[in-house]
């Protein structure tokens, strides 16, 4: 029997003689049927449980009628701004509107407000005064408590302080939806359901609060730069389900009380997950407007693994999906491969087998399942913890097993691989059999800089382990008998990048006669420690002073000095290189980035197709130290990219390594 999508009408109510919905959910995303959209995953779990469950994507939010689609629900309304933060959704690095929501028909801008979880939810309560309101998805959970928020650059309160909902369900949210719908069907009145893990609430009443750590007043962390950072750190260590404590953070007579986060899905728990009735596509209202962009990526990829202990200080899994690393057995992603072989679209190419880090496939330590993580130590950062089980046999025969699947002609890896975990195994079997199957050509990894102090300041390893890993990647791909390129994903004014650091890593690009197509500017998302760190001026993780670029032209030239042989860019190279005090390179030697402005040519830079000179010329031959000449074009990841015009070879001209890449 065919699998049939939630119901998104008082007709498909009648058709499936619901009177009245338990629970309807309301989301700024299009409504997809598919694994990696939460709003299918909470909904065909809830549907698992006995609950029906009714979608109302995308409502017009001017007016309350849109939320009353589908009547009053028996239990309770479930709200997400969608798979991504509204306002990041909405908005690029420099505030800028968007052109695209892949999320939306036809990838159509405009149709979910700013700040959807607060603007839904108040929409609902307009509608139904009494009925219980549960907040969940990415929106939701990063602003679960007091947080800075770059778009208006101001401390906002907790989401539960201005939306009006009930409770948020932070997180995943598969334990906790579940248990708050067991309690509202038990009869349990939402005021009282305070008692979930991976939960928050507001209370009136601090004496019944238990076993809480206090956080500081919202308006001390508002107004102290030095307590908000304090803050943030107690919330930053206590994101684990096992030692996590709970926490409470004061509104003058009102508490956020935040429990302590859920305990990970075990491999039964998440094969269950996945192997719910989804039709694992748009809803057929969408088909007029072409469907919903954003299925392309994931349709044909597999998901392995959640949660990350990576470490990034950029990134805001920690907080979300947390360090622990939860994992699918190989028996629930065979099956769904084989599923997906079936699909008439299916080309015979299965896109990514991963998740935030495709090579993680269990905890970094054994010890994590029954005690946590520890608090205040990374996994591999600064160097990989003597603990860790840096072991890849599963994840290689996982994929062996995909690649043996009838249909299946190539397995591809694009979610990113950890290359100091990669380097971290003894055995080189993973290696080489990612060489040999698994890169399309190229493979993406993110040193994001070369400067070792701005990578302590990302929570990410010594330049030296990438310039390690890239170079055995060359000798891998010699070994195997290929020529697939490396792509550095590499980030611009990220907190403690002076401009003396982004002209290192000028100088760096210019050694390898590489240049990205696409620069990631940092963006600050809620709920990182590199946001921390971007709006008090203070590292959390020591309390010691960070420098922080903030002006929007400074910004700039630090990103054009990672693109330094635009044309365009040259005025800003040349005013980078100045503030710098490296006027040295500018000049007609090998090292120098660009020529005098006289020299330049109509007034610009090199353009890279004059013939190279010097070290440049070693670079440009295609057999750099550092990379073996294995280098193409970076294209684009979380945050925010930059690109320019294009590379365009000059008709006539000798080839350069500008251009040989471009087609890739």
């Amino acid at each position: 029997m065919k699998n049939r999508f939630l119901p998104v009408s008082k007709e498909d109510m009648k058709e499936r003689k619901i009177e009245q919905l338990d629970f309807v959910y309301v989301t700024g995303d299009a409504y997809v049927d598919h694994p990696s959209f939460g709003h299918a995953i909470i909904g065909r779990l809830l549907e698992s449980r006995g609950y029906t469950v009714g979608m109302i994507p995308q409502p017009d939010w001017k007016t309350k009628e849109s939320v009353m689609a589908l009547g009053r629900p028996r239990l309770g309304f479930l709200v997400s701004g969608g798979n991504m933060d509204s306002m990041v959704n909405h908005y690029s690095v420099s505030k800028k509107h968007r052109q695209k929501d892949s999320y939306t028909p036809g990838g159509e801008m405009g149709r979910r407000p700013d700040y959807a979880v607060v603007v839904y939810c108040n929409l609902i309560r307009q509608a139904y005064k009494d009925v219980p309101i549960i907040a969940g998805g990415i929106e939701a959970s990063l602003r679960r408590l007091s947080h800075y928020d770059y778009w208006s650059d101001s401390v906002k309160r907790s989401v539960l302080m201005d939306c009006g909902a009930d409770l948020i369900s932070y997180g995943m949210g598969e334990h906790s939806i579940v248990e708050i719908a067991d309690a509202l069907q038990a009869g349990i009145a939402v005021k009282d359901i305070t008692f979930v893990n991976g939960t928050c609430y507001k209370t009136k009443r601090p004496e019944e609060i238990y076993d809480a750590v206090f956080l500081p007043d919202y308006e001390q962390v508002r107004s102290e730069k030095q307590i908000y950072a304090e803050s943030f750190a107690v919330q930053y260590r206590n994101t684990d389900p096992f030692s996590g404590k709970r926490l409470a953070e004061p509104y003058g007579t009102v508490y956020v009380v935040q429990n302590p986060p859920a305990k990970p899905l075990t491999q039964q728990e998440m094969d269950d997950v996945y192997a719910l009735p989804y039709c694992r596509t748009w809803h057929p209202m969408y088909d007029a407007a072409g469907g919903i962009p954003a299925i392309s990526e994931v349709k044909f990829s597999l998901v392995s693994n959640r949660g990350c202990f990576g470490g990034c200080n950029f990134c805001a899994l920690t907080m979300h999906q947390g360090r622990i690393v939860q994992t699918r057995s190989h028996a629930s992603i065979l099956a769904e491969a084989r599923q997906m072989t079936e699909d008439p679209e299916f080309k015979g190419y299965i896109h990514d087998v991963g998740g935030p880090t495709a090579n993680f496939r269990h905890p970094s330590c054994e010890k994590q399942l029954t005690k946590g993580v520890c608090q205040n130590r990374q996994c591999l950062f600064p160097k990989p913890c003597p603990n860790l089980n840096a072991d890849h046999r599963d994840y290689v025969e996982l994929l062996r097993s995909l690649r043996k699947l009838p249909k299946v002609k190539k397995v591809f890896i694009r979610s990113g691989i950890r290359f100091d975990y990669l380097l971290a195994d003894p055995s080189d079997v993973f290696f080489r059999e990612l060489v040999k199957y698994h890169v399309s050509g190229q493979l993406k990894v993110a040193p994001e800089h070369v400067s070792n102090r701005v990578l302590a300041m990302m929570g990410k390893p010594e330049h030296a382990v990438y310039m390690k890993f890239s170079e055995r990647y060359k000798k891998m791909n010699e070994a195997c008998g290929q020529n697939q390129f490396l792509v550095p994903y590499l980030m611009s004014s990220h907190p403690g990048c002076t401009m003396e650091d982004a002209v290192e890593l000028a100088c760096f690009l210019r050694d390898l006669g590489y240049m990205p197509e696409q620069v990631q500017d940092f963006y600050p998302t809620p709920a990182t420690v590199s946001t921390c760190m971007y709006y008090t001026g203070l590292d959390p993780r020591t309390m010691q002073p960070v420098y922080v670029e903030k002006n929007p032209h400074r910004k700039a030239l630090q990103r054009a000095l990672i693109q330094y042989r635009r044309p365009e860019n040259y005025e800003l190279v040349q005013e980078a290189l100045r503030i710098a005090g490296r006027t040295d390179l500018i000049g007609f030697g090998p090292e120098c980035l660009i020529r005098p402005r006289q020299f330049a040519g109509n007034g610009r830079g090199w353009t890279g197709t004059q013939k190279p000179s010097g070290s440049y010329k070693k670079a440009a031959s295609g057999r750099s130290s550092h990379n073996g000449g294995r280098i193409a074009g970076a294209d684009h990841r979380r945050g925010e990219t930059h690109s320019g015009q294009g590379n365009r070879p000059t008709s006539g001209k000798k080839k350069t390594i500008r251009n040989v890449h471009k087609k890739k």
